[in-house]
């Protein structure tokens, strides 16, 4: 079973990533959930974008390298929306990196991935924090990296669908989006 690390959203760590961290133990899977912005959390996208930025960028990396410091160098790196960019940025750090699992958004893709690691993301179709043109030309530029790469759209989802708290969610595409999560992990 593979070992894990579950970044969290901009909303900050939620039931939702316990939740989702909780179906992948349920599997057999090692799962660590790094608090990135230290106890703080919300229901709200505006006043997720607002700790985010009392934080920053820099801040939020250095929290991130510090909790994946002593994890295997084969260990997955995994996001919720902004935490899937923070599971990028590590990725081009740590080129063993077991595979790289995406959920609700884009990120940042290694310029030399190790050839075969395998990539998988899951995005609403449309979704409000990205163009679809950007989301067309970041899968074509995924596609072209020797990466094994899946790309999942679920049309009509909210953005952060997976959570059973807000608006955005749909359970059929969480399920969905869910099963293809552990039939990622139970490949690597």
């Amino acid at each position: 079973m593979a070992d894990v690390v579950l970044f969290h959203s901009i909303l900050g760590l939620r039931p939702a990533e316990a939740a989702i961290a909780a179906r992948l133990r349920a599997a057999g899977h090692a799962v660590t959930t790094p608090d990135l912005y230290d106890g703080l959390r919300t229901d709200g996208y505006d006043e997720g974008f607002r700790m985010h930025d009392a934080i920053g960028d820099a801040e939020l990396l250095r929290r991130a390298r510090e909790a994946v410091a002593a994890m295997p160098a084969r260990t997955v790196l995994a996001g919720v929306s902004m935490g899937g960019g923070i599971a990028g940025e590590l990725w081009k750090e740590r080129r063993e990196t077991a595979g790289v699992l995406l959920l609700h958004g884009p990120a940042p893709l290694a310029s030399a991935p190790r050839p075969g690691t395998p990539v998988q993301v899951h995005m609403a179709e449309p979704d409000p924090f990205d163009e679809d043109a950007f989301i067309a030309d970041w899968i074509a530029e995924a596609q072209a990296l020797p990466i094994a790469f899946e790309a999942f759209r679920y049309p009509g989802a909210g953005h952060y669908f997976t959570d059973a708290t807000l608006a955005d969610h749909d359970a059929a595409a969480a399920e969905l989006a869910l099963d293809r999560t552990l039939a990622f992990l139970a490949q690597l």
